[in-house]
């Protein structure tokens, strides 16, 4: 793998775009503005304000950031009082096309948001729209409130940085978790490789959890002495469903997705719930996929006093009071399967789905409580039944968690990568 190098520290002059609403703040973001000035950088004060004028001018104004959303700046406040989310929406797409602008004239290293909870919202929208690798903080007491912290980061590459105060009237104790905030973007911007990401092999996605954790080791080895790149996405929900829109812009010539289970996990409501769109990605863009069952046994229920007591009954395996796995039933992983058949039949590209016969995870094996192989196989057929391609899925006289298992795996994804065709390489 090769990437951009490294620049080094306090290796010239950097953009930092500053997105804040000048109508409630004033001397923080001064303070913001002159901290990236005496580090060496240029700092570009971006105002999205939509209450009131501010009393202190952007170097890119409300009025500005209005229009090119659309609106006049009176129309931002008007809707404002009206309908804010008319309003808010406006901000963001006028601030999102300006700062892109910049970043093609080659202005902007980084970007840093400074503010509260409407200032969290508008600054990481914008930041969301922005290259995977640029530098990204939002420096807020809006980070140590998860609802917060999802919308924030979502599945992109934010840094949120929690002030624990409100960024109001400086004081010594807010001063020091902006310097610290100022410090960390500014650090950032000088040691960052950059947005330009180029591979000279072909790189694979593989989709990897605890349970997972001896096969995908494997697998990695056995990619890369092959000559791919392997690329591991923790398939915890966020990791997986990050996955996917890695894949959808084009980063990955192969999945090996390994850990599905979010499939059966967003249909029954389990914490590792990645969303509705799991395996997606993949059909849409006809990358080869070479599919396994791990996690698809279990629903993560942990810390859920509801799910727990619904499941009581079943078999579970507790990790610690977070984490705990229930077996999931037969019906639960026939009706995983219909899903995932619907899904995979719409296929762009080739994939195969592997389906270990002597156990799924570490935890899913014989002697522990949570195997249930006819409940596994109960999958493997309705899968097998509903698929149009018949021969797609793959019976393994092995258990997933073997290196055996990781062979099968690989060899498989390269027999349809090169049956797909080899794309020199991939850029984000």
């Amino acid at each position: 793998m090769s990437g951009a190098a490294v620049t080094a520290a306090g290796g010239g002059k950097k953009g930092i775009v500053i997105i804040c609403n000048l109508d409630t703040r004033g001397e923080e973001i001064v303070f913001v503005k002159d901290l990236i000035r005496a580090r060496g950088h240029e700092p570009i004060l971006l105002d999205f304000s939509m209450e009131e004028p501010p009393s202190l001018a952007g170097d890119i104004t409300c009025e500005e950031v209005a229009a090119r959303g659309g609106l006049p700046i009176e129309t931002v406040r008007q809707y404002y009082r009206s309908n804010r989310e008319a309003a808010t929406n406006n901000q963001i797409a006028g601030a999102s096309a300006i700062v892109a602008d910049l970043m093609k004239e080659g202005r902007v290293h980084g970007v840093i948001g400074i503010g509260g909870a409407t200032s969290t919202l508008v600054s990481t929208a914008v930041m969301q729209r922005l290259p995977f690798g640029m530098p990204k903080l939002m420096a807020t007491p809006m980070a140590g409130h998860p609802r917060y912290v999802e919308i924030g980061v979502g599945t992109r590459d934010v840094t949120m940085h929690n002030t624990v105060l409100d960024i109001v009237k400086m004081n010594p104790l807010l001063q020091a978790q902006i310097v610290n905030a100022v410090g960390a973007i500014c650090g950032m911007v000088e040691i960052t490789q950059g947005t330009d990401f180029r591979f000279d092999r072909p790189v694979i996605a593989i989709s990897s959890f605890g349970f997972a954790e001896m096969t995908v080791q494997a697998s990695v080895e056995m990619l890369e002495a092959a000559g791919f790149v392997p690329v591991v996405c923790h398939a915890q929900g966020k990791g997986d469903k990050a996955m996917e829109q890695m894949i959808a812009d084009g980063l990955f010539h192969g999945v090996l997705d390994l850990c599905t289970g979010g499939v059966i996990e967003n249909l029954y409501g389990g914490n590792r719930d990645p969303g509705p769109d799991r395996l997606m990605a993949a059909v849409r863009s006809g990358i080869p996929a070479v599919l396994a069952p791990c996690g698809l046994e279990f629903l993560s229920y942990g810390g859920r006093a509801d799910k727990l007591q619904a499941t009581k009954d079943r078999p579970r395996y507790v990790q610690d009071s977070f984490r705990t796995q229930v077996r999931a039933s037969a019906d639960e992983l026939r009706k995983a399967a219909d899903v995932m058949a619907e899904r995979l039949n719409q296929s762009k590209g080739p994939f195969t789905f592997l389906i270990p016969l002597r156990g799924w995870s570490s935890i899913d094996r014989e002697g522990r409580p949570t195997y249930d192989p006819a409940a596994n196989a109960a999958f493997a057929a309705r899968l097998r039944e509903q698929l149009d391609d018949k021969n797609a899925v793959k019976e393994v006289d092995l258990h997933f968690y073997t290196p055996e298992f990781a062979r099968i795996a690989v060899d498989e994804l390269i027999r349809l990568h090169a049956s797909n065709g080899k794309r020199s390489h991939a850029s984000l």
